[in-house]
């Protein structure tokens, strides 16, 4: 057992801004359809972070641009497909401001996303 030295007002979950949601508290939004979203946070300056599946043989209708920020992505399970490369569960992908894919899955996925800007 850790023990701390620090202020105990600012460790972990008594740290101001420290926020916590189970994925399986929220609502999935679907915004197409075979794509749903979990809004799991919210900060400043339109930052979020969420987690979107993506049904199996769906495609996302038209292109994705990624703006005013970038787009990080995990994959957590399936594989996605950006419209040219298929990425499978474990895959780190970082794209930038300004870029565009297509994503879709062939077998679905679970994505979890942070857009630091918006």
């Amino acid at each position: 057992m850790t023990t701390a030295h620090g202020d105990p007002t600012q460790f972990g979950p008594n740290a101001p801004g420290y926020a916590w949601k189970s994925a399986a508290d929220v609502d999935p939004i679907e915004p197409f359809p075979g794509v749903t979203i979990k809004p799991l946070w919210e900060g400043d300056n339109d930052a979020k972070a969420l987690i979107t599946t993506i049904a199996p043989g769906t495609v996302w209708p038209g292109e994705d641009h990624h703006r005013p920020g970038p787009e990080e992505v995990y994959v957590v399970s399936g594989v996605l497909n950006d419209g040219v490369n298929d990425y499978p569960a474990g895959t780190f992908l970082h794209a930038p401001a300004g870029s565009w894919h297509i994503p879709q899955s062939e077998q679905g996925c679970v994505l979890f996303l942070f857009y630091p800007q918006g």
